[in-house]
């Protein structure tokens, strides 16, 4: 594998961003990781690298690069109150910006395929891959959502409200016990969906709690359920680009 870390400028600064890709063969379906609330760290780098080892071009920014570029939480009270205040500045709008400044970047590059893309989001950026799914229809043919939050929610800017622009494939994998994304906003999402006709699919996870996909997550991880969405993903990517 190739990994490496440059920064990628946007409208609003140089976003570091880690890129994974396998050394041989090309170009690769580019794939935009999406981070959680905690932030860009090595845990991420990780799964993102085991992404790339399916023969993809992966590239995880550091969503907070507006206020910081380190990683953000360990445990302590103060830090949980820096991380909700980096997560609560961002936006969707914000968010689909950047994705856009990574899919420049990544058209420019010879392993990168120029072609569909794939994204997947955790916790906070559930909403971010969903709207970015509807915003960038051009090109992301196949998004996630992994235990997502604020995906169906009484404002302006919810991202259920473009679910009708999608052209690809959105996939929203729930926990069975999820306090930021609750079952009747998981129901309200579902009956939306119902009505755009996009090509969607929202799965629970039996047994699972919000952050089940981490393997540092103390107390949250679920082995089986983390490896279910692995499948998931790969088998959307590979019918979708």
């Amino acid at each position: 594998m190739l990994d490496t870390e440059i920064d990628i400028v946007t409208n609003d600064g140089n976003m570091n961003t880690f890129i994974s890709h396998p050394e041989e063969g090309g170009p690769y379906p580019v794939i935009l990781f999406l981070m959680d609330a905690p932030g860009y760290r090595e845990e991420l780098h990780d799964m993102a690298r085991r992404i790339a080892t399916a023969g993809y071009y992966v590239m995880l920014p550091n969503l907070y690069y507006r206020r910081t570029r380190e990683p953000m939480i360990n445990g302590v009270p103060e830090s949980r109150e820096i991380m909700f205040g980096h997560m609560n500045s961002l936006s969707n709008s914000m968010v689909v910006d950047d994705c856009r400044a990574l899919l420049d970047f990544a058209d420019s590059q010879v392993a990168a395929s120029d072609g569909a893309v794939g994204c997947t989001g955790y916790c906070m950026s559930g909403p971010f891959a969903f709207a970015a799914a509807a915003q960038l229809a051009d090109r992301i043919k196949a998004s996630a959502s992994f235990h997502g939050v604020r995906l169906c929610v009484d404002t302006d800017d919810s991202p259920h409200l473009d679910a009708d622009k999608i052209q690809g494939e959105m996939y929203f994998g729930m926990a069975e016990t999820d306090d930021w994304a609750p079952p009747e906003m998981v129901e309200a999402l579902d009956k939306h969906m119902q009505t755009t006709g996009a090509n969607y699919r929202i799965e629970w996870y039996p047994g699972t709690h919000h952050g089940f996909v981490f393997p540092l997550r103390e107390g949250k991880y679920h082995k089986e359920s983390a490896e279910r969405h692995y499948e998931r993903l790969f088998a959307m990517f590979e019918r979708n680009l």
